[in-house]
């Protein structure tokens, strides 16, 4: 008779798939945000939001032709995947913070936003840079990474709690 082999998931798994969850879940609000608040903006500030500026950027460097819906779906799935995967990084910071999981969460979203727009986005020379953006659009986006940070750390808080998993 056969013997079944069953091996143990490594203890970062769990808590990864959470924080993916919960950064994907966590990047709804966000964009709601973002997308009420772009309409508030001046009249000269109401071009494509960054999301969408960086999928449009990226299919072009790619070299890559996509039409108007085409171009809102990628960047609606691009935003949830860079969500999700932070949210999945911000697992491996979590536990070590001792503060509570809104603010925890949202001085990780304010990292995010800080080693997205005014990082890697500057340094791949992205026109959705911080750098390159004006004030305004630049506190609807930090206002928008506190909000996704804080829901992150709730959500992954509680469902580290539903699963018994809270050390």
């Amino acid at each position: 008779m056969a013997r079944e082999l069953t091996v143990p998931a490594p203890k970062f798994t769990i808590p990864s798939l959470i924080g993916a969850v919960a950064g994907g879940a966590a990047t709804i609000p966000m964009t709601l945000f973002m997308l009420t608040m772009h309409k508030v903006l001046p009249r000269w500030q109401k071009d494509a939001l960054p999301p969408e500026k960086i999928t449009a950027e990226a299919t072009e460097r790619a070299n890559v032709s996509v039409d108007k819906p085409q171009l809102l779906g990628g960047t609606l799935v691009a935003h949830l995947g860079y969500g999700a995967s932070m949210g999945s990084l911000y697992m491996t910071f979590a536990r070590r913070w001792a503060l509570p999981p809104a603010l925890k969460g949202g001085l990780f979203g304010l990292g995010v936003w800080a080693g997205s727009y005014m990082g890697w986005l500057p340094a791949a020379d992205f026109a959705a840079a911080g750098t390159n953006e004006p004030k305004q659009r630049n506190i609807l986006m930090i206002i928008a990474h506190l909000i996704w940070g804080g829901v992150t750390g709730v959500l992954a808080d509680q469902l580290l709690r539903q699963l018994g998993d809270e050390n």
